[in-house]
C-alpha cells in the first residue's frame, strides 16, 4: 500500500492552494485529481480584495497581475481573471508529482496503527494510499465531507448561465463590472482583458434539469432568446460572440449555514476545505475567494504548530491543527453563505415594495462603489 504525509483529494482552486500553503511551511501533499487535467469549468472568476492578500501570502498574486491589467493595487477591489491562468499560477510553484490526474476516489476508511491515526484512501482503479492526513477539496458532493458526515448541499431554487464573450478587435467597455437586476434574475459581465468578457445569468427555475438544453449553442440562444430578451443590446451582443466551450447552465447549490455552524469540519486527521465546506451561491462572488482563504488558515495553523515544536507534526498535532483551523473558518464561511444566500434571495424576489427598494439598493451599491 502507497503510503504518504498529506493527501489533498481535488485539484481546483482549494485543492492547488492548500497544497501551495502546505508546501512553504515544508509539508508535502499529494493531490489526487479525478480528471484528466486542471478543472478549468466556469471559465473565469472574479477576485476580490481577500483573494489577492491571499495569493500573495501563497507568492503567487504576482503572476496574474503581470497578466491582467485590471488586476493592478488600484483595482483590487474586484477583478476577473480566467479560473485556468489561476490553477496553473498556483500548480506552477508545487513540486513535480504534485497532481496525478485521473485518481479518482471510491472510499475513505480511519485506521489506527500504533496509536496514530491513518486515513486509508480506496481508489476506483483497486489502488490505496494510506495517508497520515487527508484534506477534502473535492467540491460541492465532496467524498470527504460525506465521509464526515457533512449534510449534503441544497438547491437554491436557482439556476446559472455563464460564458467567455470574445471581440477579437476589442470589446471597448471600462474594466469594471456591471450589473442589470430584475425581479427574477440578476445578469451581468466584467472584462477579463481588451478582448475577453465573462458575462454571467442567474434566475428563478423550477425544473429539476428535464428542460434544460446541454448544447452550449443551444444554451446561448435561449439565454438570448427568452432569458436576457429584455436586457440591452450590448449584453445581448456579448453572450452571441460568446466562445461555446466556455458557455455552462448549472443549479445553484449551497451548503446550509447551521450545517457548517453545527456540522463536522473535522475528524481527528481528515478535514475538508473549499467547496467541499462551504459550497454557497455566487451572488458576492466569495466562493474562490473564501477557498484561498481557507488554504492560508490552513497552512498558518500547521505553520504555527511546525514551529511550537521544531520539527515536522502529525499524528495528534496535525489534528489539533486541523480542528483550529475548522473552528476558525467555521463562523467565517457560515457568514459568507448566509450573505451571499440572502442577496441573491433580494435580487430575484419580485413581493412588494420593501423587496423592490431592497433590491434597487443592492444595485446601487455595485454601480456606486
Amino acid at each position: 500500500m502507497e503510503e504518504a504525509d498529506v493527501v489533498i483529494v481535488g485539484a481546483g482552486i482549494a485543492g492547488l492552494a492548500a497544497a501551495l500553503a502546505l508546501k512553504i511551511v515544508g509539508v508535502r501533499a499529494l493531490v489526487l485529481e479525478r480528471g484528466e487535467g486542471l478543472r478549468t469549468t466556469g471559465a473565469a472568476l472574479g477576485l476580490s480584495i481577500n483573494a489577492w492578500v491571499a495569493l500573495d501570502v501563497l507568492g503567487v498574486g504576482h503572476k496574474l497581475t503581470a497578466i491582467y491589467a485590471s488586476c493592478s493595487k488600484r483595482a483590487r477591489e474586484f477583478s476577473a481573471v480566467h479560473r485556468k491562468a489561476l490553477l496553473e499560477a498556483l500548480a506552477e510553484d508545487l513540486p513535480s508529482g504534485t497532481i496525478r490526474f485521473s485518481s479518482k476516489v471510491k472510499s475513505i476508511e480511519n485506521q489506527s496503527q500504533e496509536g496514530s491515526e491513518f486515513a486509508v484512501i480506496r481508489m476506483d482503479n483497486g489502488a490505496s494510499i494510506k495517508a497520515k492526513a487527508l484534506i477534502g477539496c473535492d467540491g460541492v458532493h465532496s467524498v470527504v465531507a460525506r465521509w464526515l458526515g457533512l449534510r449534503p448541499a441544497v438547491d437554491a431554487g436557482r439556476w446559472a448561465v455563464r460564458g467567455l464573450a470574445l471581440f477579437p478587435e476589442g470589446h471597448g467597455q471600462n474594466p469594471v463590472m456591471r450589473q442589470f437586476v430584475s425581479a427574477g434574475e440578476r445578469a451581468g459581465f466584467v472584462p477579463l482583458n481588451d478582448k475577453e468578457l465573462y458575462w454571467f445569468l442567474t434566475y428563478v427555475f423550477s425544473s429539476k434539469g428535464e428542460d434544460i438544453p446541454h448544447d452550449p449553442e443551444l444554451i446561448k440562444r435561449e439565454v438570448i432568446d427568452h432569458l436576457a430578451k429584455d436586457l440591452p443590446p450590448e449584453y445581448l451582443s456579448m453572450v452571441e460572440h460568446s466562445e461555446l466551450s466556455t458557455v455552462t447552465w448549472s443549479e445553484l447549490l449551497y451548503r446550509r449555514p447551521w450545517d457548517v455552524i453545527f456540522g463536522t469540519l473535522s475528524k481527528g486527521n481528515v478535514t475538508v476545505a473549499g467547496d467541499a465546506m462551504h459550497a454557497m451561491t455566487p451572488d458576492l462572488g466569495q466562493g474562490g475567494c473564501s477557498a484561498l482563504e481557507d488554504a492560508v488558515v490552513l497552512g498558518r495553523h500547521i505553520g504555527d504548530l511546525i514551529i511550537r515544536n521544531k520539527r515536522p507534526v502529525a499524528g495528534d498535532q496535525l489534528a489539533e491543527a486541523f480542528r483550529r483551523y475548522a473552528n476558525e473558518r467555521r463562523w467565517r464561511v457560515a457568514g459568507l453563505i448566509t450573505a451571499s444566500y440572502l442577496s441573491g434571495w433580494v435580487q430575484v424576489n419580485n413581493s412588494g415594495w420593501l423587496m423592490k427598494f431592497l433590491r434597487d439598493m443592492y444595485s446601487i451599491s455595485f454601480f456606486t462603489r
